[in-house]
């Protein structure tokens, strides 16, 4: 090989720059997208604004409601996807996110509960993710328990995910209808929404985020080494259940840090860890912030899609205030990912 042709060959430590800032640049694009993305202020007028310029009210929408939204979407997706690597590695099961282990649905749960008690609410936030986390362990040790001798078996542990959340969603409608004066302020939860997000919910969030997706960082060769399974890790000198149960904690909090403040986002703790892998690889020191960085794509994208198809809609459909919900964004479109590539395993080789 020539001296010309191998300074054509990229270093592999320049190569290994390429996927980080590939989705730090996904993150930016959703950024700017999530920002322009609104009926009441152009992109011409949120340019200004973030120049210094803009009148009273551009400058209200853009850095009053448009900012924190993007942001919380951002750090919530970005919850959600470290959330789901570290319960799908911890529990070797790829099937493993926070919608079918209870996580989820345990969160929004104990979130409504609270608040339809009157124990939580927007004006006391800190409750709500107390309640939130409460609410996600509980799900997760339900779900521990009833899989018993089956949580080694992915389809099963799935299956019982799949009931454990069933039921935790039909005690979260119950609680709504014994509380039906605050279902305008809860049901949100139940969709998954970005929409009203402000600079209090990022205050909220982004310290939560920061400790847990540190910790969860802290723990990635102890993952590492349960995703090759428990007797290799024992082997290795892991105290197994110790290293499973803080993940535990971290899976959970994240999570419930997340949905206390967007609700339950579908589909984006199960399919983001699968992304993450397939970019990253197995090595979890680099598939976690991987996660961290695709799952904040995912969402951010998703609240700027979903703000684009309410002022496509709105107008088709005479209403000027109409207003999609990301969550419903992430639903349709990460189970029409789901159902391609389970129809895809089926196809023989």
């Amino acid at each position: 090989m020539s001296t010309a042709l191998l300074k054509r060959v990229p270093s592999v430590r320049r190569v290994r720059w390429v996927l980080p800032a590939l989705l730090l640049t996904g993150v930016a694009c959703a950024a700017v997208a999530g920002m322009v993305a609104g009926r009441a202020v152009g992109a011409g007028q949120v340019a200004e604004v973030l120049a210094g310029g803009g009148d009273a009210t551009a400058r209200h929408v853009v850095l009053n409601l448009r900012m924190p939204r993007t942001l919380v979407a951002l750090v919530a997706g970005a919850c959600l996807g470290v959330a789901g690597t570290v319960l799908q590695s911890a529990l070797r099961n790829p099937l493993a996110g926070p919608e079918v282990t209870g996580v989820t649905p345990g969160a929004v749960l104990g979130a409504v509960a609270a608040t339809g008690l009157g124990f939580a609410g927007w004006r006391s936030p800190g409750a709500v993710v107390a309640a939130a986390c409460a609410g996600g362990f509980a799900g997760a040790g339900l779900l521990w328990l009833l899989a018993g001798r089956d949580r080694g078996d992915p389809e099963r542990t799935a299956v019982h995910g799949v009931l454990v959340s069933a039921v935790l969603s039909g005690l979260t409608a119950m609680v709504l209808l014994v509380a039906p004066g605050e279902l305008g302020s809860v049901v949100q939860w139940l969709v998954g929404s970005t929409e009203g997000r402000v600079w209090t919910h990022w205050n909220l969030l982004w310290p939560w985020a920061l400790a847990w997706g540190a910790a969860a960082w802290l723990l990635a060769a102890p993952l590492t080494l349960l995703r090759c399974g428990d007797e290799q890790a024992a082997a290795a000198g892991l105290r197994t259940g110790r290293a499973r149960l803080a993940a535990l904690a971290c899976a959970v909090a994240l999570t419930a840090g997340a949905v206390s403040v967007v609700g339950a986002l579908g589909f984006v703790g199960l399919l983001v860890p699968h992304l993450a892998f397939a970019l990253c690889g197995a090595d979890l020191r680099y598939a976690l912030p991987g996660a961290a960085l695709t799952g904040a794509v995912v969402v951010g994208g998703a609240d700027a899609g979903a703000q684009w198809l309410s002022r496509l809609l709105g107008p088709a459909l005479g209403s000027d205030r109409l207003s999609i919900p990301a969550g419903a964004l992430t639903t349709c479109v990460g189970a029409a990912l789901l159902l391609i590539v389970a129809r895809r395993r089926k196809e023989p080789t």
